[in-house]
């Protein structure tokens, strides 16, 4: 599968890469791509076929990501479709100046146009649920900005199940602008979501954009154990990535790995393609080998054994009601009968 095989993304007729590039690594300070990196991906994703790129106006020091990728996409801009998202502060102090209403909403996105040197957004995310904006305000903002044609498309990002689907079946009933991408953490380390979030953007026409496919790295196998030295490591350990449980699914992804005659990485992204509702994993990248390395992934193939094995190893509990509804009791409760969804 080339980067140019493109998919839909949700129930719109967007296009996009199965893999698009990250650039929170982008003017991170500390830890991130130097410029020259950062230029450099960004040509090997786009040489590639690769179309779609991700960025937010909170990323790179509040706002840099975004400049350097409007400098480094200005002659190509068109052909791309770039997300980029807001709701965190980038004036830090002004309480209007983040969070999910109109007018942080509408601020974020002529500084994020006017940081990018560009007319549209292709698709904007609302960045972080904030627990306070009324959603009919939310919704009826991202509207009035896809009728204006400075956003083309919308999407949520770190959002409740229940509160997405709620905005998407009033988006729905109010003919405003729906939502075709869902942005989470979803990996083998991260599989919490298929409780709610992954079954409701397959029922609801969202595309999944995971971030964080290999679970901050940990499912590389270069994080050997609970307790390593470095920034890295050590915002694993401060959020719990780095585990005995997560070392033990990143231990069988390493093994997976060598049976097929691949890098860790390529076996964890690979997984997460496995389930159609996921359109384009996010690849947070920070320099260019890696970049090369992780688009590896579009030609592993994963057989029933291996994906068994990865799945028995990163398992979580589904809880009420799922598993009740998938006990034997159902088997007879709906008549005895097998009904068959296609």
């Amino acid at each position: 599968m080339p980067l140019d095989h493109y998919r839909l993304l949700g129930r719109s007729g967007l296009r996009v890469s199965p893999l698009s590039l990250g650039t929170m690594t982008f003017r991170a300070e500390g830890w991130g791509s130097s410029d020259e990196e950062a230029a450099r991906m960004v040509d090997l994703y786009i040489d590639r076929g690769g179309n779609f790129i991700d960025t937010a106006n909170f990323y790179g020091g509040m706002g840099g990501s975004e400049e350097l990728l409007g400098e480094l996409v200005a002659q190509r801009r068109r052909r791309l479709v770039i997300s980029t998202k807001y709701s965190l502060t980038t004036a830090p102090g002004d309480p209007n100046n983040a969070g999910n209403h109109r007018k942080s909403m509408i601020h974020a996105v002529e500084d994020s146009l006017r940081r990018m040197k560009t007319d549209w957004i292709d698709l904007l995310y609302l960045h972080m649920w904030d627990h306070r904006t009324p959603v009919d305000e939310i919704l009826r903002a991202f509207d009035d900005l896809i009728q204006s044609g400075k956003v083309l498309y919308a999407g949520l990002s770190d959002v409740p199940a229940w509160q997405a689907s709620r905005m998407q079946a009033i988006a729905d009933l109010r003919g405003w602008s729906p939502f075709c991408a869902l942005q989470i953490s979803y990996s083998l380390i991260e599989r919490t979501v298929e409780r709610e979030l992954i079954p409701m953007a397959r029922e609801m026409g969202m595309g999944v954009c995971p971030w964080s496919p290999l679970g901050g790295g940990v499912l590389t196998g270069k994080y050997a154990k609970p307790g390593s030295d470095g920034t890295r490591e050590a915002m694993n350990v401060a959020t719990g990535r780095l585990s005995d449980r997560n070392s033990a699914i990143a231990a069988e992804v390493v093994a997976v790995a060598e049976e097929i005659g691949c890098t860790p990485a390529q076996v964890a992204l690979a997984w997460t393609m496995l389930d159609p509702v996921v359109t384009s994993p996010v690849l947070g990248c920070r320099t260019p080998v890696q970049l090369e390395d992780n688009l590896g992934a579009l030609d592993v193939v994963l057989d029933e054994g291996q994906r068994g094995r990865l799945d028995a190893a990163s398992s979580v509990p589904l809880g009420f009601p799922h598993e009740t509804l998938a006990g034997p009791f159902m088997a007879t409760a709906f008549g005895g009968v097998t009904v068959e969804r296609r």
